[in-house]
């Protein structure tokens, strides 16, 4: 599938079914051009339930991180991105932050984040898995669709064509 965000917005923006996710995340993996079924999580400064999800085999699916939009630390690092790229997860979308930034730069995998932070999150294995998540004026929920480019992240509730 080619992949434009705009031509999906042209044909599907006035359907209920379709949201767009604010102007907030940075590209930080090599594919800034990805999509795929969401999973979600909700782990605020916590990153031990990611790499649990991350383990998982998961082709074509998409990690959407609410970190509750912290600045304090990296959700995020090469080794998760890593374990995300060996499990055949096709990106992630963290709202928080990333760490080893020139790292991720190299791994084949979409990355969208708040932005770089060099600290390491907290290790208290806190999080919930697969639940609606909300933020940047999109409602986030398990099975739905993401769909990232050069010109933003939209999502559905449906595979677009």
């Amino acid at each position: 599938m080619t992949l434009a965000t705009a031509r999906l917005c042209d044909a599907y923006a006035q359907e209920a079914h379709f949201q767009i996710v604010e102007p907030l995340f940075k590209s930080y993996g090599a594919h800034p051009v990805f999509w795929g079924r969401i999973s979600t999580l909700k782990a605020f400064e916590d990153n031990v339930q990611i790499k649990t999800v991350l383990q998982e085999k998961a082709e074509g699916r998409v990690l959407v991180v609410d970190g509750g939009g912290s600045h304090r630390c990296a959700l995020i690092d090469f080794e998760l991105a890593s374990l995300a790229v060996d499990n055949g997860w096709q990106g992630l979308l963290i709202y928080g932050c990333v760490r080893d930034t020139a790292r991720l730069a190299e791994l084949p995998i979409g990355i969208r984040a708040l932005h770089a932070h060099p600290l390491q999150s907290h290790q208290r294995n806190q999080g919930d898995h697969d639940l609606p998540i909300t933020f940047a004026g999109v409602n986030f929920k398990k099975d739905h669709f993401l769909y990232a480019d050069h010109d933003g992240i939209v999502v559905s509730d449906r595979l677009l064509s």
